[in-house]
């Protein structure tokens, strides 16, 4: 094979292999023949394609061949099952020679197979990790790892989502305009949850999981991009923001670089105008909700020249209209932060206090960590190495603890 084709396909194969599932998907109406379908029209293009040439359209060629292959396939298996004869001809008829491979509806299968791993049927835990198999592409074992569960329990969870699907005949489409907005908010719940396991792992010994961080970003532009809903822009630009500081996180030993002494330079100043210019198309809707507010707060961290000349004043305001809209104790707790910022170390001290005397967060790591640093500053450093070492007994990501330790050591 001639290695500039090889290298063709390769390069069609990372683009297109998840578009062209997802279209499968649909077509097929069964994950499992749709990915094995996938598999074989790739295979049939490394045959081909040296042969006859890259066809101009080639995710439509691998669309129509995987599905003749699916046909063939299930025909076979009738040879052996009666009941399998009458599948085999719905597929036929369900996916005729005059589909019309409309590139907006190609690009739409992405979607439908996004709203689909998300139905509100599934269980959260479910929604999220099908949705990591099927439209990320992740393997089985890569997501066990992510969420520190085995391969198998995560296998079975896969399989029981699939399964729900198909028996409760789950529509394979995009929500009407009426039931968008209560389905939408769980496709950005799950995009959201993929994304901080990315940017901030919740155990082991990477802190940055770039693979999952890119994914969510790459279904946050794919879903704002089609639903260009002011959420979905809002969340796009919080995660563009937030992953724009990536290299700027972390030092050479892979140890954990506070906000206020990152290296500003480092910072993806594309990232961050992009995502400031979908925030400014989407505050003015009138629709901005909880990610818009998290990302207006983000970009001002990112344009701000300096920690010292961070608009603490705006940030607060901001967090105060988050928790009117939002409220939630890890709001309450970020806000207790940017008023200690605005307002000094002792009214940012009391805020906490006031949660873990209502026994919120008093097993969140980050609360701990948050106390100790505002008592340090008041000069309590009894108070404080107690604050990090309760915060440190709580995380078990390991650059974190070694970011506590060190932390911990210039107390003592």
């Amino acid at each position: 094979m001639p290695a500039s084709i090889e290298t063709q396909i390769n390069a069609i194969y990372r683009s297109e292999s998840r578009r062209v599932r997802a279209t499968l998907i649909r077509l097929l109406k069964d994950f499992d023949l749709a990915e094995e379908a996938t598999q074989d029209a790739f295979a049939a293009a490394l045959q081909q394609w040296p042969v006859d040439g890259v066809p101009n359209n080639p995710r439509a060629w691998l669309v129509s061949t995987g599905r003749f292959k699916a046909i063939d396939h299930v025909r076979r298996r009738a040879r052996f099952q009666t009941a399998l004869v009458d599948i085999a001809e719905e597929l036929e008829a369900a996916i005729s020679d005059s589909e019309d491979w409309d590139e907006h509806l190609l690009e739409d299968d992405q979607l439908r197979l996004i709203f689909t791993c998300c139905h509100p049927s599934l269980a959260p835990e479910a929604q999220l990790a099908l949705t990591l198999r099927e439209v990320c592409g992740l393997t089985t074992e890569a997501i066990a790892r992510a969420f520190l569960t085995t391969p198998s329990t995560l296998a079975q969870r896969i399989v029981r989502a699939k399964n729900k699907i198909r028996d409760a005949k789950i529509p394979y489409e995009i929500p009407t305009r009426s039931e968008l907005p209560t389905r939408l908010d769980a496709v950005l719940q799950v995009i959201y949850l993929v994304f901080n396991e990315g940017y901030s792992a919740s155990s082991g010994s990477e802190l940055i999981r770039q693979e999952l961080a890119q994914e969510a970003i790459r279904l946050g532009r794919l879903v704002a991009e089609l639903l260009p809903e002011a959420e979905a822009l809002g969340l796009l630009a919080l995660m563009l923001i937030q992953d724009s500081r990536r290299h700027a996180r972390l030092d050479t030993q892979g140890d954990l670089i506070r906000l206020e002494d990152q290296d500003r330079a480092l910072w993806n100043r594309e990232q961050i105008a992009e995502g400031s210019a979908l925030i400014q198309r989407a505050l003015p809707t009138g629709q901005a909700h909880s990610y818009c507010i998290q990302a207006a707060i983000a970009a001002l961290h990112a344009e701000a020249p300096s920690f010292a000349a961070t608009d603490w004043q705006e940030i607060a305001g901001f967090y105060d209209l988050l928790l009117q809209i939002n409220p939630s104790p890890i709001v309450e707790l970020n806000r207790a932060v940017a008023i200690a910022m605005r307002d000094g170390p002792a009214a940012g001290l009391a805020l906490i206090d006031t949660l873990l005397a209502r026994g919120q967060l008093k097993d969140y790591h980050l609360t701990h960590a948050a106390r100790a640093e505002l008592l340090q500053q008041l000069g309590e450093h009894t108070a404080a190495i107690a604050a990090f070492e309760t915060a440190l007994s709580l995380t078990q990501q390991t650059a974190e603890q070694r970011f506590l330790q060190r932390r911990l050591a210039l107390v003592k």
